[in-house]
C-alpha cells in the first residue's frame, strides 16, 4: 500500500501517478491509495470495465486524464468515483460509452473533456442521455469540440443547470433550431467558431438574449449566407455585445456578398422580397386552406340535410324516369325478338 505501479510515475507529495506512453492494457490495479491526480494517456487501452478504478481504494482520485489511448468501451461504473472532478476522455475512439458510467447516482464531476471522441452517432446519443438523466447537474465546463457533430439531439444541455463553460468548436454543424439553452441560467462562454452555420434563426438568438450571464460567444470561421434569412442576426450583432471579434464575422455566399462584415449589411443590401421563412409560411396556407376546406365541407353537409327531402324527392323522380326509359327500352326488344310481334306491328304499319 502506497507503493507506486510498475511503469508509472508517483509523486507522494504532490499526490500524482503517471502513466504516459507505457503499453497499458488495462488500468494498474495497484494504484495508491493517496492520488488524487492520475494521468494513463498514450496507451493501448481500449476497455474500461466496471470498477476499473474502485472508489474504496482511490476516494480522494478527483482528476482523472485518460486522453489520447486507444478506448473503445466505457463501461457501466467504470468511473464511479466519489471525488471525481474533472475528467479527460479526448482523443480516444469511443463507440460504446453507457449512461451510468459515473454510477446509478449523482457525480460531483464539474469538467468533463470529450475533444475528438464522438465520432460515433450512438456515442453522442448516449452522451446526451447521460446529460439529460440529472447526473451531472454540478457539471460547469463541457467540451465536445473537435468530433464533426453535424447536429446536437433536443434537449441535450437541458439538465445542466451549472454549466458555465460550453465548447462546441471545430465540428460540423449546421444549425441550431433543435437545441435548447434554456436553464443554463450560469452560462458565460460558448464556443461556436469553425462550424458550418450559415445563419442563427431568431430562436435561437431570443435564446441567448434570455440568458443572464452569458457574455462571450465565439462565431468566428462559419459560412455565414448574407440572404434575408440573415437580417435576424446581423441586428443582434449590432445591438450586442455578447459576440468576440463580431466584425471580424464576414459572410460566405452569395458571390456578391463575399467577404463583406455582418455588422456593415444594410437592410438595402439585402433582397428581401422573397419571405425570410417561406416553410412556416407554406405550414399557415396548408393550415388555412384545411380551415378552408372543412368550413365549405360542413357547409355543403349542411346544405344537404336541410334539403334532405327535396333531395329524397329528386332522388325518386329520377329513379321513376329512368325506370321509364328501361321499361320502353324492354318492351321493344321484345317486340324485335318475337317474330309474331314483328309481323303484327308490320301489318299494323301497313
Amino acid at each position: 500500500p502506497g507503493g507506486c505501479p510498475h511503469l508509472c510515475e508517483c509523486s507522494e507529495p504532490a499526490r500524482t501517478v503517471k502513466c504516459v506512453n507505457r503499453n497499458l492494457t488495462a488500468v494498474p490495479p495497484d494504484l495508491p491509495p493517496y492520488v488524487r491526480s492520475l494521468f494513463i494517456t498514450g496507451n493501448p487501452l481500449t476497455r474500461l470495465p466496471a470498477g476499473a478504478f474502485p472508489a474504496q481504494r482511490l476516494p480522494d482520485l478527483g482528476a482523472l486524464n485518460l486522453s489520447g489511448n486507444h478506448l473503445q468501451a466505457v463501461e457501466a461504473g467504470a468511473l464511479a468515483l466519489p471525488a471525481l472532478r474533472q475528467l479527460d476522455l479526448g482523443g480516444n475512439a469511443l463507440v460504446s460509452l453507457s449512461p451510468q458510467a459515473l454510477g446509478e447516482g449523482g457525480s460531483a464531476l464539474e469538467e468533463l473533456a470529450l475533444r475528438g471522441a464522438l465520432r460515433d452517432h450512438g456515442v453522442l446519443l448516449s452522451l446526451a442521455a447521460l446529460l439529460q438523466s440529472g447526473a451531472l447537474r454540478n457539471l460547469s465546463r463541457l467540451d465536445l469540440a473537435d468530433n464533426g457533430l453535424l447536429l446536437l439531439p433536443a434537449g441535450m444541455f437541458t439538465a445542466l443547470p451549472a454549466l458555465r463553460q460550453l465548447d462546441l468548436g471545430n465540428n460540423s454543424l449546421v444549425g441550431l433550431q433543435n437545441v435548447s439553452f434554456q436553464g443554463l441560467g450560469q452560462l458565460q462562454s460558448l464556443n461556436l467558431s469553425n462550424n458550418s452555420l450559415g445563419v442563427l434563426w431568431n430562436s435561437t438568438l431570443a435564446q441567448f438574449r434570455s440568458l443572464p450571464a452569458l457574455r462571450h460567444i465565439d462565431l468566428g470561421r462559419n459560412t455565414w449566407v448574407c440572404d434575408c434569412a440573415i437580417e435576424d442576426l446581423v441586428a443582434w450583432l449590432k445591438e450586442g455585445d455578447q459576440v468576440e471579434g463580431k466584425e471580424a464575422l464576414t459572410c460566405a455566399y452569395p458571390d456578391k456578398m463575399l467577404g463583406k462584415a455582418l455588422v456593415k449589411i444594410n437592410i438595402s443590401d439585402l433582397n428581401c422580397s422573397v419571405p425570410t421563412n417561406l416553410p412556416s409560411q407554406l405550414q399557415t396556407s396548408y393550415v388555412f386552406l384545411g380551415i378552408v376546406l372543412a368550413l365549405i365541407g360542413a357547409i355543403f353537409l349542411l346544405v344537404l340535410y336541410l334539403n334532405r327531402k327535396g333531395i329524397k324527392k329528386w332522388m325518386h323522380n329520377i329513379r321513376d324516369a329512368c325506370r321509364d326509359h328501361m321499361e320502353g327500352y324492354h318492351y321493344r326488344y321484345e317486340i324485335n325478338a318475337d317474330p309474331r310481334l314483328t309481323n303484327l306491328s308490320s301489318n299494323s304499319d301497313v
